[in-house]
C-alpha cells in the first residue's frame, strides 16, 4: 500500500509540473519575451493579505514595485494603492501546445501594476513566464531524446537477443563502445562540429538526436537480456512450431516482457536528458536567445554579480530539481513493483 500511495503521488507531482509547462501560456501571467526595461532584476512580487492600514483582505493582493531613488535595481514596494490578483483574466495572445490561440491567462493584476512571481532578469522579462515557457523546449527535448533512445535501444537489443550469435556478439561489443565513453565530453565533441549559427527548430532537433542516438546500448544491454530469457519459454517454442513468424514471436511473445522496464527506463532517462540539454544549454551549444529554456536561462549565473546579487534568477534550477526527482521517485517505484512481481 505504501508503494502504491509513493508512485501515486509521484505520479501527481509529475502530472501537475507537465500540465503546468504545457499550458505555458495559460498558467504564465505575461509573455516571456517582452521586456520591461524600467523593472530590470526586479525580486519576486510579494503576495499580501493585510494592508498597510491593517485591513485584512480576502482575495491576495500586491504593490506595485518602484524603484528607489539615487539607486540602482533597488526596488520598493509603493503602498499608495492595492492591486488585487485576478482569475482567469484577459490578456497577451498565446497558443495551447502551439495550435490553439487564446487570451485568458490564469491569473494576472490589473495595469499599470505588473505581478513578477520569480522576479525578472536583466531585461525586465517575467521570470516565472519565462520558467514554464522554456520548460517546454528542456522537458520535450528529454521525452523525445528517451523515445529516440529507447527505440533503438528496443530494436538491437530485441535482435541482438532472439537470433544471438555473430549478430549478438557484434551488437553488444558495438553497445559497450559507447557504455565506455564519456556522454557529456561526447555531447560537446560532437555539438562543436555543428554549425552554431542555426535557427532555434534546427538547434532543437539537433539537441535531440544527439542525445536520443547517445543513451541507446544501456536499455539495449538490458532489453537483450529479458529476450535471452523469453525465446527459452515453452510457449515461445510452441509458437515457434505452429510456424510463426519471427515478427509475430517478437511482437507477440517477447516484447510484452520488455514493457516493465522500458517504463523504468524511461523514466530514468528523461531527467538525464533534460540535464543533458540543460548542460549543453548553460555553456551556449544549445538553444540560445530569444527562446528560453532552463539551461540557457541559467547561463545569466555565469555572471559574478548576478550569481550573489539575484537569488531568484536560480530558480529554474528548482524547476529541474523538482523535475527530476518526481521522475526518479516513479522510476524507483517501478523498480520495487517490478521486482515484487518477479519475487
Amino acid at each position: 500500500m505504501a508503494k502504491k500511495r509513493k508512485i501515486i503521488a509521484a505520479g501527481v507531482l509529475l502530472v501537475s509540473v507537465h500540465l503546468a509547462i504545457l499550458l505555458a501560456g495559460f498558467v504564465a501571467p505575461a509573455d516571456p519575451a517582452a521586456q520591461n526595461r524600467e523593472f530590470p532584476f526586479a525580486p519576486p512580487t510579494r503576495l499580501h493579505f493585510v494592508d498597510s492600514r491593517g485591513h485584512l483582505h480576502l482575495r491576495p493582493f500586491i504593490y506595485q514595485w518602484t524603484t528607489r531613488p539615487d539607486s540602482f535595481n533597488e526596488y520598493q514596494e509603493s503602498q499608495e494603492r492595492e492591486f488585487p490578483v485576478q482569475f482567469f483574466v484577459s490578456g497577451v495572445a498565446y497558443r495551447i501546445a502551439g495550435i490553439f490561440a487564446c487570451h485568458t491567462h490564469l491569473f494576472g493584476v490589473e495595469a499599470p501594476a505588473q505581478i513578477f512571481l520569480a522576479g525578472t532578469d536583466n531585461y525586465g522579462r517575467d521570470q516565472f513566464s519565462r520558467i514554464l515557457d522554456g520548460g517546454q523546449i528542456s522537458v520535450a527535448a528529454g521525452i523525445l531524446a528517451t523515445l529516440i533512445s529507447l527505440v533503438l535501444g528496443s530494436l538491437v537489443g530485441c535482435i541482438a537477443g532472439f537470433y544471438g550469435k555473430w549478430i549478438d556478439e557484434s551488437a553488444m561489443r558495438f553497445a559497450e563502445l559507447f557504455l565506455v565513453l564519456p556522454w557529456l565530453y561526447l555531447l560537446f565533441a560532437v555539438r562543436a562540429f555543428l554549425p552554431l549559427h542555426i535557427s532555434p527548430t534546427q538547434a532543437f532537433l539537433l539537441l535531440i538526436g544527439i542525445i536520443g542516438t547517445i543513451g541507446w546500448a544501456r536499455p539495449a544491454r538490458l532489453i537483450r537480456g529479458i529476450v535471452l530469457s523469453a525465446r527459452k519459454q515453452n510457449y515461445v517454442a510452441a509458437s515457434r512450431g505452429f510456424g510463426a513468424s519471427d515478427a509475430y514471436i517478437i511482437r507477440r511473445h517477447i516484447l510484452p516482457h520488455t514493457y516493465g522496464l522500458l517504463l523504468t527506463q524511461a523514466a530514468l532517462l528523461v531527467p538525464q536528458y533534460i540535464l543533458a540539454e540543460v548542460t549543453l544549454s548553460f555553456f551556449g551549444l544549445g538553444l540560445s536567445e530569444p527562446k528560453p529554456s532552463w539551461g540557457n536561462l541559467l547561463a545569466n549565473l555565469q555572471q559574478y554579480n548576478v550569481l550573489i546579487s539575484y537569488w531568484w534568477m536560480s530558480l529554474p534550477a528548482l524547476a529541474l530539481i523538482v523535475v527530476s526527482l518526481g521522475y526518479l521517485s516513479v522510476a524507483n517505484a517501478f523498480h520495487e513493483r517490478l521486482q515484487s512481481v518477479s519475487i
